[in-house]
C-alpha cells in the first residue's frame, strides 16, 4: 500500500480533469453496471507509464466523443475497488496503469501498461480518441493494437 498523502497529487491530476474516484467495490459496481459508456483509468505511481497515462487521459477527456462517465481507481491504495474494476476487464491480466472503456458494463476497449509504456501523453490521447470515435460509430470490438500503431501482442 502506498501512502495516501503521497499519492494525492496523482489522484488530483485525474479529478481535476473531470474523473470521479471509485474507492470501494460498491462504488465500482454502481458505476459500471449502469447503462452508458465509461472510461475507467487504473491510476498508479508507475513513473514509466502513469506519467504518460494521466496527462493523456486529461487530453482525451476533452474530446467531444469522450464517454459520459470518466472514472478512476487507484492501484496500491484502493486495492478492493481496483480488484473489482479489474473484474470487468475480462480477458486482460491486472495492469497498472491501464485504461478501459466499457459500454453497459461490457469491456469494449483496453490499453494495458505495456501499450501505454510505448506512448507519450499525446499518443495515449490519440489512441483513446480513436477508440471513442469507433465506439461512437457503433463499433462492437476494440480496434486491434496494430490499428493504433502499437505492436501486436
Amino acid at each position: 500500500m502506498y501512502d495516501p498523502i503521497a499519492v494525492q497529487p496523482l489522484r488530483d491530476e485525474l479529478t481535476r480533469a473531470g474523473f470521479s474516484e471509485l474507492r470501494t467495490p460498491r462504488d465500482v459496481d454502481e458505476a459500471l453496471s449502469a447503462k452508458g459508456t465509461s472510461l475507467v483509468a487504473v491510476n498508479s505511481v508507475c513513473g514509466c507509464a502513469a506519467g504518460q497515462a494521466r496527462p493523456g487521459l486529461a487530453l482525451a477527456a476533452k474530446d467531444p466523443n469522450a464517454p459520459e462517465k470518466l472514472l478512476t481507481v487507484f492501484a496500491g491504495v484502493d486495492a478492493e475497488a481496483t480488484a473489482r474494476a479489474r473484474a470487468y476487464f475480462t480477458g486482460y491480466p491486472p495492469s497498472s496503469p491501464s485504461i478501459a472503456i466499457l459500454r453497459d458494463g461490457r469491456l469494449v476497449f483496453m490499453l494495458e501498461r505495456r501499450d501505454i509504456q510505448q506512448m507519450d501523453a499525446p499518443r495515449v490521447a490519440a489512441a483513446l480518441q480513436d477508440a471513442f470515435a469507433s465506439i461512437a460509430a457503433g463499433a462492437e470490438a476494440p480496434p486491434a493494437p496494430g490499428a493504433l500503431g502499437l505492436p501486436a501482442h
